[in-house]
């Protein structure tokens, strides 16, 4: 048994896929008998302290986290890239209240644990659901137009700055530089959600030990709970799903561009946050829904006819894809990030050029007019699924965990030693 203290910035009730990773961890590893407890940042309203099944979760407050005119979203109140004083003083009671052997901390929360790397001797394993490493925006998009082709002081403070303003792009840039480098210095072991995520965050060609081992959904993902109210708003009859933040950087203008070319479509229903660039109004046979509870939403896959993801920006590993394959429903998907480890094109989905409208309406009408292929796909997502289940998945985390812990990862072994090996998704 070891003791595992998770960090993440957010946890329930605040919903995300992160969020939702960091919990299936969590549940997963106590279930597998080791002491598992999480780390996370206050949420208004909720407990300081409190069980979440066999996993205790604990609350956090943070010097940022209490000037709310420095975050756009109240209910998101995120980690800065740099030691937070407070944040740290709270990690160092909680280390030590919980004496774990392993720190496994997701994304920029680690940055307030790295002071305390040697504390009571626990490893730190990091885990990136995104680009933050090296990208102050954390979504590897020069100037929210294209990808970017790797950082650099002339490209990522203007960039940020188109985002932030000056004040907050200069501490966030410079901050995440700061901890970037101290991060490859000290954490046992990287893990990166996907190839992409490990090339993008320079994994690939430094010397810091990582590997990939994509996000997972629950064993029992399949086993529908009681179905939701909000239900009955969906479609009678066939309906195209799209999942996700309803936003030009999950492609959302591209989608409806290329679902207005369609031939003999069913209705798109669209569920997901609105944000600041999401449109506002929608073709009649457009139905959008906001911030369903997650157990209606895999109600409405298990209905759907298949998926769609065409996202713009490298997509770091799309749990929505795999929710999708669970409930045996095939995905048209776009071929950047993360989507080529978890959508093999032509077997389990379809797989499109980021962007282009006419290529993503192409491969949809395929799907509405070959059923038989659809089929096909549909079964061999609903077998392939499996690779990308707890089962699977919270056994290779453990291994890391075993393998920081049985033995020193010499920082200057050659990376094709520390690398990828296998990819975890073929």
């Amino acid at each position: 048994m070891m003791r595992i203290l998770l960090l993440s910035q957010f946890y329930p009730p605040v919903i995300g896929g992160e969020e939702r990773h960091v919990r299936n961890l969590g549940a997963a590893l106590a279930q597998r008998g080791h002491h598992v407890s999480v780390g996370t940042l206050m949420h208004p309203g909720s407990p300081e302290t409190e069980l979440d099944g066999a996993v205790r979760v604990h609350r956090l407050h943070g010097t940022l986290q209490r000037l709310s005119g420095l975050h756009t979203d109240p209910e998101r109140r995120h980690a800065p890239p740099f030691p937070d004083p407070e944040l740290v003083l709270a990690l160092k009671r909680l280390v030590t209240q919980e004496r774990p052997d392993i720190v496994h901390a997701h994304n920029w929360i680690y940055a307030s644990f790295l002071p305390l790397k040697g504390l009571r001797g626990a490893r730190l394993v990091i885990t990136f659901h995104d680009y933050g490493l090296v990208c102050a925006k954390k979504n590897f998009m020069h100037l929210g137009s294209h990808l970017c082709s790797g950082p650099a002081p002339a490209k990522c403070l203007p960039c940020a700055t188109g985002h932030y303003g000056v004040v907050k792009a200069a501490a966030t840039t410079l901050g995440n530089w700061a901890s970037s480098i101290a991060a490859r210095r000290l954490v046992d072991r990287f893990i990166a959600v996907s190839h992409a995520v490990a090339r993008h965050n320079g994994l690939t060609q430094g010397r810091a030990p990582y590997k990939v081992i994509p996000n997972f959904v629950p064993d029992d993902v399949g086993v529908l709970g009681p179905e939701d109210a909000c239900l009955r708003e969906l479609p009678k009859g066939e309906f195209i799903l799209f999942v996700g933040d309803l936003t030009r950087l999950k492609g959302i203008d591209v989608l409806l561009q290329a679902y207005a070319s369609l031939e003999r479509a069913p209705e798109l229903v669209l569920i997901g946050r609105r944000v600041a660039d999401t449109p506002t109004q929608f073709p009649s046979h457009v139905r959008v829904f906001s911030m369903w509870p997650h157990s209606a939403i895999m109600h409405a896959w298990r209905r759907s006819l298949f998926g769609v993801l065409p996202s713009v920006g490298p997509e770091a590993c799309a749990t929505v894809i795999m929710e999708a394959m669970s409930s045996g429903k095939a995905v048209v998907a776009t071929d950047v990030g993360g989507m080529p480890d978890i959508v093999d094109h032509g077997e389990t989905g379809l797989l499109v050029r980021s962007g282009d409208a006419h290529a993503l309406a192409n491969a949809m009408q395929i799907l509405l007019d070959d059923r038989g292929l659809l089929t096909n796909l549909e079964v061999t997502s609903l077998a392939r699924v499996e690779r990308l289940k707890a089962g699977a998945v919270v056994t290779q985390i453990e291994q890391v965990y075993r393998d920081v812990l049985s033995s020193e990862i010499s920082r200057f072994a050659a990376p094709a030693q520390q690398g990828l090996g296998q990819p975890p998704c073929r």
